[in-house]
């Protein structure tokens, strides 16, 4: 039984509990706290709970049997005022460290943030750099060390951004621009998912996340601009159609103001928009 604990414990993909930011990192902290707290009320309820069946069994001759108890106010009182001075220390542990780590709040950092806008779509994310003048779709390239600044908006119905090891999932939806601040401390690879359920293609919503160093970044920012198509109205309606299991890829320059644009038009649809953005489709 070991043994297929240890191996199931190896093919689980790294999770909240794996942190690799200090949003993430700070989330596994209240988790651990309030298992802390909550466990000391849980241990010691059930061993009094195994110690009073054994001390109270019928062949303990010594046990005293009182029939006619009924009220102790001394016990009442230990009763509740234990669990209530818990749950009031747990709520305000919760309270502050969860303020603390608001996703709308900016990360401290000396770096400045680069900006990413986030688009859910029919099955797959878009992921568009403002600042660069580029787009991916279901990848996410970031510089390591340096918090990223996510603006989050759905072309379709409601999604969940979520990437487990950087924290914090936020809701993609439709008309709204949620915000978010997240930060890899160092250089790797991690998963990304929609984790709210979204139609026929939500189970390979799947996204990776890469990141890199800062020169490295600055080298596949350049690569990007330099080959792939442009993301104007005509692309935008392309890869807003419902498909699955997309390839990774990117756009070399993007129609300027689209993410306000689907932000704003998020009563008339994403395929009515990209229909529109033909007629004044101005790429820089």
């Amino acid at each position: 039984m070991a043994l297929a604990g240890v191996l199931t414990l190896n093919a689980c993909a790294p999770g909240v509990l794996s942190p690799a930011g200090p949003v993430a990192a700070g989330e596994r902290t209240i988790l651990f706290n309030a298992l802390a707290i909550m466990m000391l009320i849980v241990v010691p309820t059930i061993v009094v709970t195994l110690g009073f069946a054994w001390w109270f069994r019928a062949g303990n001759k010594r046990a005293t049997y009182r029939p006619t108890w009924s009220y102790s106010g001394r016990i009442e009182l230990l009763v509740w005022s234990v669990p209530a001075l818990i749950v009031i220390f747990l709520a305000g542990l919760t309270w502050i460290g969860t303020h603390q780590l608001a996703p709308e709040r900016p990360l401290v950092s000396k770096r400045k943030p680069v900006m990413v806008q986030v688009v859910a779509l029919d099955w797959k994310w878009l992921f568009i750099y403002p600042e660069q003048g580029i787009a991916t779709v279901n990848r996410l390239v970031i510089p390591a060390g340096t918090p990223i600044a996510f603006r989050i908006t759905s072309g379709t119905v409601m999604n969940s951004f979520f990437v487990p090891q950087l924290g914090s999932q936020i809701y993609a939806m439709s008309g709204m621009d949620s915000r978010l601040h997240l930060q890899a401390d160092k250089p790797g690879r991690f998963h990304g998912l929609s984790a709210h359920y979204s139609g026929e293609g939500f189970a390979d919503m799947d996204f990776s996340v890469d990141a890199l160093p800062a020169t490295q970044f600055a080298d596949w920012v350049t690569r990007t601009k330099a080959a792939g198509p442009v993301l104007d109205g005509q692309g935008l309606a392309a890869l807003s159609r419902p498909t699955v299991n997309v390839a990774p890829r990117g756009y070399r320059a993007v129609m300027p103001g689209l993410y306000d644009r689907i932000v704003a038009n998020a009563g008339v649809g994403v395929h009515d928009e990209a229909r529109s953005g033909r007629e004044d489709n101005h790429v820089r």
